[in-house]
């Protein structure tokens, strides 16, 4: 019986499910070492009163050692599920553009995709004073960086008469051009659904949530101007942070620009770090279109 490229995909996901089931265990094996470490540094300090007895100094060594193998292994898991969320990409992908499996996703599936993903993007991990990389939450990609097939962005197009900042997924780059073709994420549901666009119209999402308590300067500060998705659309509008995350699970809490408010700003809301870049240039783009738009997409799911 031939391959086929599922019974292939099939495979390699079960080939890392299996790295990965044993890289927990050993995960947790590593995790234990470093308690019992902590255990016995802390009663050697209590017993010697202090923690700068030749003693003590040995034991924080190991203690260090014993997280960097903690913090390797867990590293060495996430890149499993890196892999694994990749291959599974790839496959909708190709089930996408495929005429023989065409996907026609309902807006409310990929209202709860696209919470998904934000949960489960990846937290960056890095040593201790190591600063977060391109793309890990506000840290902007590098200047010459070019968003894969696949990746989803924020891209400036036209929606029937009017230009907005939308969640778009690249199909393609064209070097010569320096020219994007990205898909509406809801291209079913609206009029056009792929558009050509220049480099400088397409903005890469974040890669990797930060944490705050170990890499605060990876996020907006209160009072920034920024791009945000608009909550159960997928338009992104102006906004003000209000309050950056406070731990790695949190979102931002935002004010989008709404002149329909007597302040000139919508109430709270919260979210999420994947879908928060910053703001190029200020627009006359507010949220205050974003409930006829809303009103169109629901029209049309029903």
């Amino acid at each position: 019986m031939p391959f086929t490229a599922d019974s292939v995909a099939v495979q390699q996901v079960q080939e890392r499910l299996e790295s990965l089931y044993s890289l927990i265990h050993d995960i947790e094996k590593k995790r234990a070492q470093c308690e019992q470490g902590l255990n016995t540094l802390q009663r050697n300090s209590i017993e010697d009163k202090g923690p700068n007895t030749q003693k003590s100094r040995s034991l924080i060594k190991n203690v260090m050692a014993q997280t960097d193998a903690e913090r390797e292994v867990i590293q060495k898991a996430l890149q499993k599920i890196y892999e694994i969320r990749n291959i599974i990409n790839e496959r909708r992908i190709q089930a996408r553009t495929s005429a023989a499996k065409k996907e026609s996703i309902r807006r409310g599936t990929w209202m709860k995709m696209l919470l998904s993903s934000a949960q489960t993007l990846p937290l960056f991990i890095g040593k201790v004073g190591e600063k977060a990389p391109p793309l890990c939450g506000a840290v902007p990609a590098e200047r010459n960086y070019i968003a894969k097939v696949g990746d989803t962005v924020v891209a400036f197009a036209k929606l029937v008469e009017k230009e907005n900042w939308i969640l778009a997924e690249v199909v393609s780059y064209n070097p010569n051009t320096a020219k994007y073709e990205v898909d509406d994420i809801l291209r079913e549901q609206n009029q056009k659904g792929r558009h050509t666009l220049s480099k400088s119209r397409v903005i890469p999402l974040p890669l990797m949530r930060a944490n705050p308590e170990i890499n605060p300067e990876a996020l907006f500060p209160q009072g920034k101007l920024v791009l945000a998705l608009f909550p159960q659309t997928t338009c992104f509008y102006q906004a003000i942070v209000n309050k950056p995350p406070a731990t790695h699970t949190d979102g931002y809490e935002v004010l989008f620009e709404d002149p329909s408010y007597p302040e000139g700003y919508s109430p709270p809301c919260t979210v999420a770090q994947r879908y928060i870049v910053a703001c190029k240039h200020k627009m006359k783009v507010s949220a205050s279109a974003a409930s006829t738009s809303q009103a169109g997409s629901s029209d049309s799911e029903s």
